[in-house]
């Protein structure tokens, strides 16, 4: 049996990881069998305690199940993984088990780039609008003379959607180095909590835009 890099926590029914930052350091990921969204911190350099993203709910993901976590994985190994789905077995389960049945995967998001996505969407009470973030993603689409052209050269809708979505990701974090995993995993971050997809909006405007470019 390979020597596990997740924990099991006490605090709340979860299982928890390491993950090293790109942009360096430390960060818990928090996985709840019963919640999509995983609950995602950063370690402080200068405090050492957990930074929760904005985005994670602190009443499910408390900042006591932070520090046990914090606690428990001291001198582990990193994980990088891409998704996970984690079930009632696995929290009941054995971690040397429940190991196994989780994928391991090579893409890492930096805490810091997900957090800077999350905050500029913030609405008024704090809470990530989609509203806002599909609104500034077809304000830029319908301005960028690159996405003009591809659409007039009837350019996949696809091929569009990464080109606005991947460009807003490296300008809003201000890391051109974001690689196409990465911004994947962004969007799967992002897509988890909306039930309608993230993207929804943006979707419908690239294909009316191409509709129409057909005329």
């Amino acid at each position: 049996m390979i020597r596990t890099n997740v924990v099991k926590l006490a605090t709340i029914p979860a299982i928890a990881f390491r993950q090293k930052l790109t942009a360096g350091g430390s960060g818990i990921t928090i996985l709840r069998p019963d919640v999509k969204q995983p609950g995602i911190a950063s370690i402080s350099t200068k405090t050492g305690e957990a930074i929760p993203a904005k985005n994670t709910d602190v009443k499910l993901y408390p900042l006591e199940a932070f520090k046990e976590a914090m606690n428990l994985t001291i001198g582990m190994p990193y994980r990088k993984q891409r998704s996970v789905k984690v079930s009632e077995d696995m929290v009941a389960t054995p971690v040397e088990e429940a190991e196994e049945t989780i994928e391991q995967e090579d893409i890492v998001v930096s805490y810091e780039d997900y957090d800077k996505i999350v905050e500029k969407y913030l609405d008024k009470n704090g809470v990530l609008s989609y509203d806002l973030l599909n609104k500034d993603f077809i304000k830029f689409m319908k301005s960028s003379t690159i996405v003009g052209a591809m659409i007039a050269e009837r350019e996949s809708a696809g091929a569009i959607r990464d080109y606005v979505i991947g460009n807003r990701y490296r300008n809003i974090t201000g890391n051109e180095d974001l690689t196409e995993g990465q911004i994947a995993r962004i969007t799967e971050l992002l897509d988890e909590v909306s039930p309608k997809g993230v993207f929804k909006e943006l979707n419908a405007e690239i294909r009316k835009s191409l509709g129409d470019a057909k005329k």
